[in-house]
């Protein structure tokens, strides 16, 4: 039998607060999702003022992040260099830069998924609070 990582609530409070810190710190109006490693929703912060889609689009970009073990941007430059074919993967609907996984020891223990601003600041954002865990 193999041991798994998973994600604590404290975790989840950590990363949660310092994904707010950073959006905060820089002025971003943003959504910030947290999700398991099947892609089921743990947290969901919608800051003052970030547009009401945001809350849709953050927990689709955590969920392809943590379903594919990858961060989203992948699938985005995927479709960006022209295999279009990709955006018929199956349950894959945040293929947008801003998912980042959240990884242990080679494994998937969720991923954050951010919404509001440029993808790049978004993404930020994600791993900011990320690193509040150590990883």
């Amino acid at each position: 039998m193999k041991s798994k990582h998973l994600l604590e609530y404290a975790d989840v409070k950590a990363i949660a607060a310092a994904a707010e810190a950073e959006a905060i710190k820089h002025g971003w109006a943003v959504t910030i999702a947290i999700v398991d490693d099947g892609g089921h929703l743990l947290s969901l912060q919608r800051l003052e003022g970030a547009a009401p889609i945001s809350a849709h689009i953050a927990p689709a970009k955590a969920n392809t992040a943590a379903l594919g073990r990858r961060e989203s941007k992948i699938y985005e430059d995927t479709i960006n260099g022209g295999r279009m074919s990709f955006l018929s993967a199956p349950d894959l609907k945040g293929m947008l830069e801003g998912g980042v996984p959240i990884m242990k020891d080679g494994q998937c223990l969720g991923a954050v998924g951010v919404s509001g601003v440029k993808s790049t600041e978004d993404a930020q954002i994600a791993r900011a609070g990320i690193a509040a865990i150590g990883l």
